[in-house]
């Protein structure tokens, strides 16, 4: 069954299909249910598990920890790839164009494309001979029609999503990768099958050369790319295996079009349904030192020494300072980070135990790095803004110590939320913590 389900050479008829299907879909459930019990306390209803929209799911992704962010991104992969490799294999066991497997990544349209499928009777069809004999020029010649169809269709889609949509969806970072490797091993493949081991570093070559000239043409900086890098690479290798099959059992060009043609569609469909959630990321340390006295440095503190993390030396903002004009409710604090100003009027002010406030502006979020210098890069205007935080201050030992608990409230516009979500918070928990252990230093030194 292993070789049924991961494989892409072994028939997969009706019946293997339904039955696969259905105790795949139950163990994914049972797994993704676990992981939220574990990480949130919370029962994951089954029509949650069903509903592919993810602003259905915030009442239990809102509070879910990075682990568990992180846990079912990585285990729904293996998922993924035996759903799409099975449809694709029983497209083909039906005598149907192997391009019906990429319904499989379309929300709603999935459901009813597997029941289809589920349905039809097998029906054989040829297939496409693997290469013999053919030389080094014209498998180099095909790599490089590959790698420049794959990167085409990158570059195309940033400038669709990004400039003209304004969006940085799941068209752009998921689909997008997964086309690019089925465009890329698919032009390679037309005709006469390659080797895997060649198709792999076809895609490889596609995702690689496609994020370099996005910091060649100044669209994106080194450390964004390197967050999007990770999952473009693995969907990409997908792409490749899906796309090899496709050359294999069927040339089906017009599918291919058509594909590409949905995928502006789907991205201008998702940049107008999809809306940010605000999430909380609270991180806390303990102090020596009474609340009184660690109030006087929450409210404003002197600057902090430079930092010696290589996550801020990297472009990301960090705090430097903090000040306070007033005192009380209506007071405005003005936290100095490396990009600029925020701007925090108080909205409560209960000393020395909580004082919150609202953001009325910020600076980027990080000053992104090019190969010829900073990046004026469209995702640092606005998909990331903080948009409230609070200090909470609860005495120990009798009031002699100090429970030190900062938290920000954040949206972000870009998706899939669930991996953004694992950088930001990442981020986010680096920041707070240079805040509190300096507030910690300054108030021990008191």
């Amino acid at each position: 069954m292993l070789a049924v389900w991961f494989g892409l050479t072994r028939p997969v008829d009706r019946r293997t299909y339904l039955l696969s299907g259905v105790g795949l879909m139950a163990l994914k459930y049972a797994i993704d249910a676990a992981l939220v019990y574990l990480g949130t306390g919370a029962l994951y209803p089954p029509g949650l598990f069903f509903d592919p929209l993810l602003s259905d799911k915030k009442q239990v992704l809102s509070a879910a920890p990075e682990w568990m962010l992180t846990a079912l991104v990585v285990t729904a992969l293996p998922f993924a790839w035996v759903g799409a490799s099975m449809t694709l294999r029983r497209a083909v066991d039906a005598n149907k164009s192997p391009w019906l497997s990429l319904l499989f990544f379309v929300p709603f349209i999935n459901y009813l494309a597997m029941l289809a499928l589920a349905l039809l009777p097998s029906a054989p069809r040829a297939v496409v001979p693997a290469e013999k004999g053919l030389n080094s020029q014209h498998r180099l010649k095909s790599a490089l029609i590959g790698v420049a169809a794959g990167v085409g269709l990158a570059l195309a889609m940033t400038g669709i999503s990004v400039y003209a949509l304004r969006d940085y969806g799941l068209a752009l970072f998921f689909l997008s990768p997964v086309l690019m490797g089925v465009v890329a091993s698919f032009a390679h493949n037309r005709g006469h099958l390659r080797s895997a081991g060649e198709t792999v570093g076809v895609a490889v070559a596609t995702v690689a050369v496609a994020g370099g000239l996005l910091l060649l043409f100044a669209v994106e900086g080194v450390f964004c790319v390197a967050m999007a890098a990770p999952p473009a690479f693995v969907l990409a290798l997908l792409g490749a295996s899906l796309g090899r099959a496709f050359a294999q059992f069927g040339r089906g060009t017009g599918a291919l079009v058509t594909s590409l043609l949905v995928l502006p569609l789907i991205a201008a469909t998702e940049a107008t349904v999809r809306t940010p959630d605000v999430h909380e990321v609270a991180t806390a340390i303990e102090i020596d030192a009474p609340p009184a006295v660690v109030w006087s440095n929450v409210i404003a503190f002197a600057p902090l020494p430079p930092p010696t993390e290589w996550i801020f030396r990297s472009g990301i903002a960090y705090p430097t300072g903090a000040t306070i004009t007033g005192r009380g409710v209506g007071a405005v604090r003005h936290c100095q980070f490396s990009t600029g100003p925020f701007v925090e009027p108080i909205t409560a002010w209960d000393e020395p135990h909580r004082l919150a406030f609202d953001v009325a502006s910020m600076p980027p979020p990080m000053e992104e790095w090019g190969l010829f210098g900073p990046v004026d890069a469209p995702h640092l205007d606005g998909f990331f803004a903080s948009k409230r935080g609070e200090f909470r201050l609860i005495a120990l030992d009798g009031g002699a110590r100090t429970r030190l608990e900062g938290s920000t409230f954040y949206t972000m516009d870009l998706a899939p939320a669930g991996y953004w979500r694992i950088w930001a918070e990442h981020l986010l928990h680096r920041i707070h913590l240079r805040v509190l252990e300096h507030i910690a230093t300054e108030s021990t030194r008191t």
